[in-house]
């Protein structure tokens, strides 16, 4: 459930990774508080963009934070979270989403879900989360049932899908479900210009996400002999690219065609929608690989000695002192023009047993395989077990990917574009 957009702290700026965690944070505190501890199991990094969007396209306000208590996740510290409609409405999307999909496992017998009792309590859960969706949409003016009816025809369609059939076909009910959504975004901002080009821009996003999951998922369904969309249509991994490509331009367009009024949360769906989904198909076709993660220290040089290439654009390690004497992350420094901050200083340490808990919360949560997350005991940055980031290649591409625009101010890089 983590979702496809899964951006690389090191690629954003600290305003705006904090701004980023702010929102993912905001939707899981409004599972909780509107559904209770279960349902925070339905937070995903898509569904966030619901609560960006919103945001983006409304006034600044000193209620769009409040500061949230302790939390594993966050290595037992507080942070400011974002509340607010566009949270609530993340949260109806993302309960009734995931209960779509839990029945999909169900009716695969997905691993424990072959299981009856496991599968007649996953049928129960999902139940109670479209129900519960259905009242925190309809307190919002926002009708799920568009959701439900997506999911609905969703197994009829692939169903009937056989070679030939257009993949676009397989695809539409995840198209029609996320065009709802991001267009109910412009009426909670009260923004009605807004609604069309932010319906298109879900439209085409809808169609992403299903392809990129089938593409991740092929040479699993493949071996394993479950229904897959490109399979079944018999479309091939050039086609599905290509779709991709033409889904990524629409979404640019679209965007180009909301207003935001220049506002960070504008700029952060920006770096959501069209840098980070970029990078998202790359990753899913198999290009671009971390390069803050891949490369040893640099070894020590002999004085005098000329310094050899390491094959990194940082230029050895990113974390090390620079070369020398200086982070790549500095302001001015060779990793990004604009500079990221320096690594934060080694925080002070926590005793044994305070440690042990907090590292037994990041297990339990998942943090320490699945996202960055900071040392249980000395607070210093570590990547996840599983790390999947992708494409820190040195500066931003907003200058190849916003071609034609007016100034894409979208990252602190640096670039003129």
């Amino acid at each position: 459930m983590f979702g496809i957009i899964r951006p690389c702290r090191h690629r954003m700026s600290e305003g705006m990774a904090a701004s980023w965690l702010a929102h993912l944070c905001g939707l899981c505190l409004a599972l909780r508080d509107g559904h209770g501890q279960v349902a925070r199991i339905a937070t995903n990094y898509d569904g966030l963009i619901i609560s960006v969007l919103v945001e983006a396209q409304t006034a600044a306000t000193a209620d769009r934070r409040r500061t949230a208590g302790p939390c594993p996740l966050r290595g037992m510290r507080t942070a400011p979270v974002a509340t607010g409609e566009g949270a609530r409405l993340a949260a109806a999307v993302s309960l009734v989403l995931a209960s779509a999909k839990m029945r999909d496992h169900v009716e695969d017998r997905d691993g424990l879900y072959r299981r009856r009792p496991v599968a007649a309590t996953a049928r129960g859960v999902a139940r109670r989360w479209d129900r519960a969706g259905a009242r925190t949409g309809g307190d919002l003016g926002f009708d799920t049932a568009v959701l439900v009816d997506a999911a609905g025809r969703q197994a009829a369609i692939e169903a009937a899908a056989g070679p030939g059939t257009p993949l676009l076909a397989v695809t539409e009910p995840t198209e029609t479900a996320t065009a709802a959504a991001f267009a109910h975004t412009a009426v909670l901002a009260g923004c009605p210009a807004n609604k069309p080009p932010l319906e298109e821009a879900g439209r085409l996003f809808g169609r992403l996400a299903h392809l990129l999951d089938a593409v991740e998922d092929l040479a699993a369904d493949t071996r394993s002999g479950a229904w897959n969309p490109l399979t079944a249509t018999g479309t091939d991994l050039a086609e599905a690219r290509r779709l991709c490509d033409d889904a990524l331009h629409g979404i640019r367009l679209a965007l180009r065609d909301t207003d935001f009024a220049g506002s960070a949360a504008g700029r952060l769906a920006h770096v959501l929608l069209v840098h980070e989904l970029g990078r998202s198909v790359e990753r899913a076709f198999g290009a671009g690989g971390c390069a803050h993660g891949i490369q040893p220290p640099a070894a020590p040089q002999a004085a005098g000695a000329p310094v050899q290439d390491s094959g990194n654009p940082f230029g050895g390690n990113p974390y090390a002192p620079g070369a020398p004497g200086q982070s790549p992350y500095a302001p001015g420094g060779p990793g990004f023009p604009g500079g990221f901050p320096p690594p934060e200083p080694p925080r002070r340490r926590r005793g044994l047993l305070a440690g042990c808990l907090v590292y037994t919360g990041l297990c339990c949560t998942c943090q320490l395989c699945c996202a960055e997350h900071e040392d249980p005991w000395n607070g210093r940055r570590r990547d996840p077990w599983c790390d999947g980031c992708d494409g820190c290649d040195g500066c931003c591409d907003c200058c190849n990917c916003c071609d034609g625009c007016d100034g894409c101010d979208c990252c602190d890089c640096g670039c003129d574009c």
